[in-house]
């Protein structure tokens, strides 16, 4: 079994023992490291290469914010899940923009922390106070509909799913290629078109084409 390995950011000791508590029983997800700062952050995940960041935003020296975009720089495999108390919108938009996968409150039910990990480990985003559609419409809203925009949303097994999809390969085809279920497939392909704002299979092959994704 393929562990996940996770690293827990947060200024409060006690909460990282609290969120270590949630993954006690998740054989298949190995906390790597914990920092109690940005910097220190930032230089863990350098030597630890986490799989996911759980990440605390208000927090002395380098804030969360400013220790996700050095994460994600340095550590673009790596996905960060935004555990904290801010619920503003136009906050989540800008870290969303920074690359986050996930954003889950402090005050929200514990077990949506571990859904959030267990979501982003499969390769999806999962967000509780905002809908990746909200965040598609207000970031498209931003750039007149611009396809990057939308294309910036999607997370990294969705990219390879559209690709995929946009060269005609089949659900099955696809599952197999990438070692999950064709209802995972599926699932991808629903939120990859909500995204995208694609009505046909065709509409995914025309971005894709546009950008150079995949070839004529």
């Amino acid at each position: 079994m393929h562990s996940h390995r996770l690293m827990l950011v947060d200024d409060h000791q006690v909460v990282i023992e609290g969120i270590k508590g949630l993954f006690a029983d998740h054989a298949d997800i190995v906390i790597a490291g914990e920092a109690t700062s940005g910097e220190q952050a930032v230089e863990l995940a350098g030597s630890i290469h986490p799989d996911v960041v759980i990440m605390d935003i208000s927090m002395p020296g380098l804030n969360g914010v400013e220790a996700t975009i050095a994460i994600r720089q340095a550590e673009p495999t790596a996905d960060i899940i935004i555990y904290t108390m801010h619920s503003d919108q136009r906050f989540i938009l800008e870290l969303f923009k920074a690359g986050i996968s996930g954003h889950v409150l402090k005050a929200d039910d514990p077990a949506l922390l571990v859904r959030a990990v267990e979501t982003v480990c499969a390769g999806g985003t999962f967000f509780t106070t905002v809908t990746p559609q909200q965040l598609s419409r207000q970031f498209q809203g931003e750039t007149a509909g611009d396809d990057e925009a939308r294309l910036a949303l999607l997370s990294r097994r969705e990219m390879e799913v559209f690709r995929l999809l946009a060269d005609g390969l089949a659900l099955k085809r696809i599952a197999a290629t990438l070692c999950i279920s064709p209802k995972t497939v599926e699932t991808h392909k629903y939120n990859i078109m909500e995204k995208l704002s694609a009505e046909t299979p065709a509409d995914l092959t025309k971005i894709a084409l546009r950008h150079g994704l995949i070839k004529p």
